[in-house]
């Protein structure tokens, strides 16, 4: 038995086989997750009779659709506050980790030959800087012919967790950024950005406009072939997106070390770790008065957790280490029936469904 089923025994050594059964299960939030939970959705429907369906909704809708009970589960990039958790009795865990990646349109560059620091992106994102041939932007990249052509910023309009962890990357790194424009999921921009709603709608207004600017997950980045910038990591070292950078900067914060998943993997040390790694997370109630359902939300998150790496690793996110993969096994057995009983089920079935 591999360590990580041995903490997945250890967790769930207690719980009692399975009394309820849902074969109808739904779930909306994060438009970056949707690739990731109809990927892992397809693969559980070959071992489960189970139907999961999802909206990619935006973060900030999957949690108000979660705390008013209208989906099974929600889906959000950013962690909830312990308020945000008591207040609405949710419980909220990572299901794995990608990164947010600025994407370009500019005419006669392809992928990584832009090299930007975040000090830089955010004097662009706050238009300080509107022409791609800025004696800042050409210091940096002196190999490089930029057009004299003016910067269009495209930017999130709704409330997003791509907006709140790409945000908090650019307070890290500019300290006028922090005091004027901070970050969350929804912002006041700067005038003369170009604000749309949803991911999908930055991809189309950056193809449609040459000297485009925007910020996608790196699923849109890789899905839809688009160029995107260099940028310089904590270490002094440009970088490019991938599952390798993304994991770099998870094993340099206490993620590795203390499973402490509320922690922001934005600017994470590690000469490899991509600057803008974030994760997707799972918000399910705490107390349910429905427990068929919180049962077959538990069986999925969990069955993907177990049997579902080669998922994830197929859709531009990378999987969790195992000690938080322990810990969030460990906080699904806390989930009550409003009688305040344990919910009951069988891990062994999850374990057989290999």
């Amino acid at each position: 038995m591999s360590f990580k089923y041995k903490i997945i025994f250890a967790a769930f050594i207690a719980v009692s086989p399975a009394t309820y059964a849902q074969n109808q299960l739904s779930g909306a939030g994060s438009s970056a997750a949707e690739i990731l939970y109809t990927s892992m959705a397809a693969a559980y429907s070959k071992y489960a009779q189970v139907n999961v369906t999802y909206q990619p909704s935006s973060s900030t809708d999957g949690l108000q659709q979660v705390k008013a009970r209208k989906v099974d589960f929600g889906a959000t990039d950013v962690a909830l506050s312990a308020d945000e958790r008591k207040s609405g009795k949710l419980l909220c865990f990572p299901t794995a980790v990608s990164g947010i990646v600025p994407i370009i349109n500019v005419p006669g560059l392809t992928s990584g030959q832009l090299k930007l620091t975040g000090e830089l992106l955010a004097d662009i994102f706050s238009r300080k800087i509107t022409k791609w041939n800025d004696p800042k932007v050409q210091a940096l990249n002196p190999g490089l012919t930029l057009p004299a052509l003016p910067i269009t910023v495209v930017t999130r309009l709704d409330g997003s967790g791509t907006t709140f962890n790409f945000t908090d990357y650019l307070s890290k790194s500019s300290p006028d950024w922090k005091a004027a424009y901070g970050s969350n999921y929804s912002i006041t921009w700067a005038a003369g950005t170009t604000p749309v709603k949803g991911s999908a709608s930055v991809v189309a207004a950056l193809r449609q406009t040459a000297g485009a600017i925007g910020y996608v997950d790196y699923q849109y980045v890789s899905k839809n072939k688009l160029n995107f910038a260099l940028l310089k990591n904590r270490d002094g070292k440009f970088v490019a997106p991938s599952g390798a950078g993304f994991s770099s900067a998870m094993n340099n914060s206490g993620w590795a070390t203390k499973a402490a998943y509320e922690e922001m993997l934005t600017d994470k040390p590690g000469a490899a770790s991509w600057p803008i790694t974030a994760s997707t997370f799972a918000i399910v109630p705490l107390v349910s008065s429905t427990p068929d359902n919180a049962v077959a939300a538990i069986k999925f998150f969990t069955w993907g957790f177990v049997h579902g790496d080669a998922a994830v690793g197929g859709t531009a996110f990378v999987r969790l280490p195992d000690n938080v993969q322990g810990r969030i096994f460990g906080e699904l057995t806390t989930i009550t029936d409003t009688a305040g009983a344990p919910l009951k089920w069988s891990l062994a079935d999850m374990l057989k469904m290999r």
